[in-house]
């Protein structure tokens, strides 16, 4: 039986953020003598440009010009690098992160969707949309494609485990989750969810770990489900699920849900909470780990559509599609310090520890 989770009781104190060895990064390094600097990269789903972040000072300090409806965006883990999965042209460009020019784009086989990246960077997967699609493989050594994997009715998000042994597919058409092994590239099993939908699609997910850093649930957003999904990943079964808070019903926001009341989930750095946002009350909400209890929200702007933490957990960026900027999140005390004005329609965003020009 699953849990379903309605309280908008009073926040539970203030969210401590653990400093774990191995999951932080410091916000600037010099590797090889080149320089690296932490930066949010925010695409723009109606824009033709692609924005840069510096956390430090929460200033756009760079742009990459000319790509047009970018959809999902990946970092090489040398910094070296940006993939941008490039609707317009059915194309994934690669980007050199000094100069933050295209310096290739690969043909995929249909219109992309995100993007995911194996921890060693050698294979990209990226989400083809349509009833043809799927998930193409791009070999990032020699820049090309090298495989496609058919998913039912195709595929809108690509997220990979944390340990990278699995890349997951999700289907927004097929309403399915799928397992694709990443040392054979062949799909394992594929997990479907209940709802006021049929099939209910598979929107944003992320995952948590057990102590020896394997894939311990996936934490799953679902088509006309205001909140998430909790499935464990061993048993591959969903074991619960959460009902973010109401509001009045005029205070609602009615426009841009597009089937997806909740858009844009992640598991905090530390790993001792989860954030979700609602498209229908301008809002993120935080919820503990492993337990689930709620912690309390943060108002940001309307259609609230994807988020990304800093390194250190101690800021979230939350893009809001509807009103073109970025909320600055200070997690600790749950509040909005800041709106970045940024392109048309921000929604996939990722925190990168990039290679800078000089």
């Amino acid at each position: 039986m699953t849990k379903t989770t309605t309280r908008s009781a009073a926040p539970v104190g203030a969210l401590m953020l653990a400093l774990t060895t191995g999951v932080l990064m410091t916000m600037s390094t010099s590797v090889a003598g080149q320089s690296k600097e932490i930066r949010i990269v925010q695409t723009n789903a109606a824009g033709d440009n692609v924005h840069l972040i510096d956390p430090k000072t929460n200033e756009i300090v760079a742009e990459i010009t000319g790509v047009e409806v970018i959809h999902g965006v990946a970092a090489s883990p040398d910094g070296s690098k940006l993939y941008l999965s490039n609707e317009s042209t059915e194309m994934l460009d690669i980007v050199d992160a000094k100069t933050l020019k295209i310096t290739n784009s690969i043909p995929l086989s249909g219109r992309p969707n995100n993007v995911a990246i194996h921890n060693d960077g050698h294979r990209i997967y990226v989400a083809i949309q349509g009833t043809g699609g799927g998930v193409d493989v791009i070999d990032t050594v020699n820049e090309e494609h090298v495989k496609f994997i058919r998913i039912l009715r195709g595929v809108h998000n690509t997220f990979m485990t944390p340990d990278s042994r699995y890349v997951v597919a999700g289907s927004t058409g097929g309403g399915g989750a799928t397992a694709i092994d990443t040392e054979f590239e062949r799909t394992r099993w594929t997990i479907y969810f209940e709802g006021r939908c049929d099939p209910c699609g598979v929107r944003p997910f992320t995952f948590d770990t057990n102590p020896d850093g394997s894939t311990k649930n996936m934490y799953v957003q679902v088509t006309n489900h205001h909140g998430f999904a909790v499935v464990d990943w061993d048993s591959r079964k969903e074991i619960a699920r959460i009902t973010q808070p109401e509001i009045p019903e005029s205070e609602r926001n009615g426009d841009g849900i597009q089937g997806a009341p909740a858009h844009g989930i992640k598991v905090s750095p530390d790993g001792t909470s989860i954030w979700s946002t609602s498209k229908i009350n301008s809002a993120v909400y935080a919820y503990s780990l492993p337990d689930l209890e709620y912690l309390g929200e943060v108002k940001v702007g309307t259609v609230p559509d994807w988020l990304t933490f800093t390194p250190n957990g101690e800021f979230l960026y939350v893009a809001n599609a509807h009103d073109n900027y970025v909320s600055v999140i200070d997690v600790a005390n749950r509040r909005e310090v800041k709106k970045i004005k940024v392109g048309q329609v921000p929604k996939r965003n990722i925190t990168a520890n990039l290679v800078v020009g000089q």
